[in-house]
């Protein structure tokens, strides 16, 4: 065999041995997967532009023990003040926005006659498991993803509680937060009131975990 021969047998057999470089990697499943929360994320601060909600993006962050603030967000401005409200995951703040635009105020106009100028809340974000007992299963507020309301303050003055309020003698104010809570439940996947638990007598849970659950 000549040296043109060689060559070309050699360029042949080359040819048949399949190329690391030209064999397509495998599919990451993670990667459609961060994709879509990716999108998902972005549909959603669209959203609260949308709404006319004033919002900050935060960093992702990971406390350790389960414990993280993945794709949240701080709300600045609903339209009504509200305290305590540090990283909520965008659904989550999306919904909570809705539903103090979209119940919250017209159930305080309907059964209150007034306008509420502040919710309080007892928080969002907070490293623990459920209903903070030892070796329990992580709660949503562990993931940014849960809410605690307990009062909200009317321009009239009055303070209405989910403590005083949810039996109290004012069929308005009971009717009010039933109301509010029964919206919840349409709103968000988790929904826990004074009826659920002790636990619960002076505020209303709200989360976007594996749900639905009304109580």
């Amino acid at each position: 065999m000549g040296k043109r021969g060689i060559i070309a047998a050699t360029l042949l057999l080359a040819a048949c041995i399949p190329s690391k470089e030209r064999r397509p990697e495998a599919p990451s499943a993670e990667a459609p997967r961060a994709e879509r929360q990716d999108a998902a994320t972005r549909q959603c601060h669209a959203d609260l532009r949308r709404d006319d909600v004033e919002f900050k993006i935060l960093p992702d962050r990971n406390f350790g023990g389960g414990c993280t603030a993945v794709g949240s967000v701080q709300l600045l401005d609903i339209g009504t003040p509200t305290t305590n409200l540090t990283a909520m995951t965008c659904p989550l703040a999306r919904e909570f926005s809705r539903w103090t635009r979209e119940a919250a105020q017209p159930a305080a106009r309907a059964w209150l006659d007034s306008r509420i100028v502040r919710i309080e809340s007892f928080g969002t974000y907070a490293c623990r498991p459920v209903n903070g007992m030892a070796g329990g299963k992580l709660s949503e507020h562990g993931r940014a993803n849960a809410v605690d309301i307990s009062a909200f303050v009317l321009e009239d003055g009055r303070r209405i509680t989910v403590l005083e309020g949810w039996n109290s003698r004012d069929e308005g104010v009971r009717r009010f937060l039933r109301a509010v809570h029964q919206a919840g439940c349409r709103r968000f996947q988790i929904t826990i009131g004074p009826e659920a638990n002790s636990l619960h007598h002076n505020h209303f849970h709200f989360d976007m975990g594996r749900g639905p659950y009304c109580k």
